[in-house]
């Protein structure tokens, strides 16, 4: 049984006349017969008695209107739900984000997202960007957002695109011996004990990657706690225990209150001491090869404002 057919029989069904069914669904009297006289050869019923020039609908007739509609009703509402999807007005967006990106620098472009497009749900997972690039090159994200590197043997799989930055800032607590001293040379690194985010994260690979760029071997660091938040890692810091390279999104506030120092990195071998600073990008991570929905699309057109605005400084 077609939907075609199904149609041809509720219309039949409606105006109990061949004629008048044909002429409303736009097609020839012959078809609407021909289609009648198929369904109940197939399912050896009658479902019309044909009285002189009238009809009168069976048993099985009704039976099948009953049910028809039902299916016809079912099929009316997919095509809605596939057009609305198509519209961005319902749907379903996976992201995966780095746990600082997803506190901090995410919630704004989700909600204005939400405001746009309201039927559409959004389901956030947040994790350290391993995991995060991981999960998108399995398609369990439809977007990744992180920052630091991505593994070699997944470049392959996703593309990149900045779409932010956050600068990491070395950062101390109150009880610290830095905190009086807002800059320091590279080389007084070692004389801190410093609080460090597990290997998995994106600020922990930025700031290693700094610390050869500046000449300074990580494992030459005393490091008193590897935690894997940055969030318990700033409690930690601002407790008075070491220092650490935290977000600048994340401290602030703790900073305007002055509960945490930010510290300045000098080069001593230049001419003119100059901060060194350390700017990580937001990465928009996506599996090249997989399907993009619009509403992919659409947050993609949220976050592109940020990158527009940012080459224009």
């Amino acid at each position: 049984m077609t939907l075609e057919q199904l149609r041809i029989f509720l219309a039949v069904a409606e105006h109990l006349h061949f004629t008048r069914a044909s002429e409303n669904l736009y097609i020839t009297q012959p078809a609407v017969s021909a289609a009648i006289q198929t369904l109940e050869t197939e399912y050896k019923v009658k479902l019309f008695h044909r009285i002189g020039r009238r009809v009168e609908i069976t048993d099985a007739g009704r039976l099948l209107q009953a049910e028809g509609q039902k299916i016809l009703d079912q099929v009316a509402m997919a095509e809605r739900n596939l057009r609305e999807l198509n519209n961005l007005k319902r749907g379903e967006l996976k992201l995966g984000s780095s746990l600082t990106i997803g506190n901090y620098w995410l919630p704004e472009k989700i909600s204005k997202f939400k405001q746009k497009y309201p039927g559409i749900h959004v389901n956030c997972t947040l994790s350290n960007a391993e995991e995060i690039c991981e999960g998108t090159a399995l398609g369990r994200f439809d977007l990744g957002l992180v920052t630091g590197t991505v593994k070699l043997s997944l470049q392959s799989l996703l593309t990149q695109e900045v779409v932010g930055s956050d600068r990491l800032l070395i950062v101390v607590g109150q009880s610290h011996p830095w905190f009086n001293y807002p800059q320091i040379l590279v080389q007084d690194l070692t004389l801190s004990a410093w609080i460090m985010r597990e290997s998995g994260s994106g600020a922990q690979q930025v700031f290693e990657q700094c610390l050869h760029q500046w000449g300074v071997e990580p494992a030459t660091l005393e490091v008193a706690l590897v935690l894997n938040s940055s969030e318990m890692v700033k409690a930690v810091v601002e407790s008075g225990v070491g220092a650490a390279a935290i977000p600048e999104s994340m401290v602030k506030k703790e900073i305007q209150l002055g509960t945490l120092r930010s510290i300045e990195i000098l080069n001593r071998q230049s001419r003119r001491p100059l901060p060194l600073q350390i700017v990580q990008p937001i990465l928009k991570l996506k599996h090249h090869k997989r399907f993009q929905t619009q509403a992919i699309q659409a947050f993609e057109q949220i976050l592109l404002p940020t990158v527009l605005s940012e080459s224009l400084v």
